[in-house]
């Protein structure tokens, strides 16, 4: 009888453990401070022309030559302007697969010009990982993989060429895992990081953009 229990008890085992899970969740995105305020002013329109990635990040020898890090921005900050409410924000990127949805409709296209252009860079990008151990890590180790990003903007004028506003945004994110006794968590390398620290750090240059609009530093007209 022993016997048998124990027979139940290991297949049931074994059957749990090889038994896949799967789980979700809703994450939460953090808006852009200023989409939050009601307004109901002009919009002013722009564009977002050239953006790449002027660090030294994923540009060495072996790298591709494809600026996966300046798209990637590139998309962010169309993203965000446009959920401030202040802006008009013009798609330039997809003219073609655009044009052709309006020929299979029978619709003249009447695109719109803007007045202004948003230029920019990834001007510092960085990542590294950091650790410790305690008693030759006998007791524990813990690592904190961290990125950093600088961003900068200008907006520049399509009638005289002028660049008539520039700023700046920095972020820096952090991912921390330890283990103690040989028990916790240990992280591996985790891309989303890039895109983390990007969205944070042009984050702040909206922010200054907003600010500097609504306080009269940014002069824009339509």
């Amino acid at each position: 009888m022993k016997n048998t229990i124990l027979t139940i008890s290991l297949l049931s085992l074994l059957t749990l453990s090889g038994c896949a899970t799967q789980s979700h969740r809703t994450v939460a995105v953090e808006p852009v401070v200023t989409n939050t305020a009601p307004y109901t002013g002009p919009k002013t329109t722009m564009v977002v022309g050239d953006f790449s990635n002027k660090s030294d990040y994923m540009q060495g020898l072996f790298s591709s030559n494809t600026d996966k890090l300046g798209s990637q921005a590139k998309v962010i900050l169309k993203t965000l302007l446009q959920q401030t409410n202040r802006f008009k924000v013009l798609d330039r990127a997809n003219m073609e697969q655009i044009a052709a949805e309006a020929k299979l409709r029978g619709i003249k296209q009447n695109l719109k010009g803007a007045r202004y252009t948003i230029t920019g860079a990834v001007t510092e990008f960085g990542r590294k990982n950091v650790g410790d151990k305690q008693l030759f890590g006998i007791l524990g180790a813990g690592k904190s993989q961290i990125a950093y990003s600088k961003v900068s903007l200008n907006v520049v004028d399509v009638l005289t060429s002028e660049v008539i506003y520039s700023t700046q945004g920095a972020g820096e994110y952090e991912l921390n895992s330890r283990q103690v006794a040989g028990f916790g968590s240990s992280a591996g390398y985790d891309s989303t990081l890039n895109g983390k620290v990007l969205d944070f750090a042009i984050k702040q240059t909206i922010k200054n953009m907003v600010r500097d609009l609504e306080n009269g530093t940014l002069k824009v007209e339509e």
